[in-house]
């Protein structure tokens, strides 16, 4: 005899709750990355609800710390910080996880500089 009654319809209202919680989380993605400013650009791809998990590169440690909130309350996204990033940038997280997967962090770093947001930096001199 098994403890719960009707298996079955458990599974599927929670699946009923699952669909409905992550069209919730797709508005608030979508609101987040309004208020950001993101959805005006044309950089920006515009089937990012499609993937599963989202990467939002932020060019300095305090527009991290700015929207470290959001990370908790969001599901699906996560940050990375970028010093070689001009502005804030939005990635596929499996792409990330693709390019960085057996790099050490020197060579992560140097790839930083021109990809993910990275804008390499010239200096000029007078």
């Amino acid at each position: 005899m098994s403890t719960i009654m009707n298996e079955n319809r458990l599974q599927s209202t929670f699946k009923t709750l699952d669909h409905k919680i992550n069209k919730l989380n797709d508005q608030k993605i979508y609101a987040f990355f309004e208020s950001l400013g993101l959805l005006e650009r044309t950089d920006v791809p515009k089937d990012f609800l499609n993937w599963e998990n989202i990467l939002i590169v932020v060019p300095n440690r305090h527009v991290s710390h700015e929207l470290k909130y959001y990370k908790y309350t969001i599901s699906r996204i996560s940050f990375l910080t970028n010093p070689y990033a001009d502005q804030i940038h939005i990635y596929d997280l499996k792409d990330w996880k693709n390019a960085s997967g057996n790099k050490t962090q020197f060579q992560i770093r140097e790839m930083l500089k021109t990809s993910f947001g990275g804008v390499k930096k010239v200096t000029r001199e007078s």
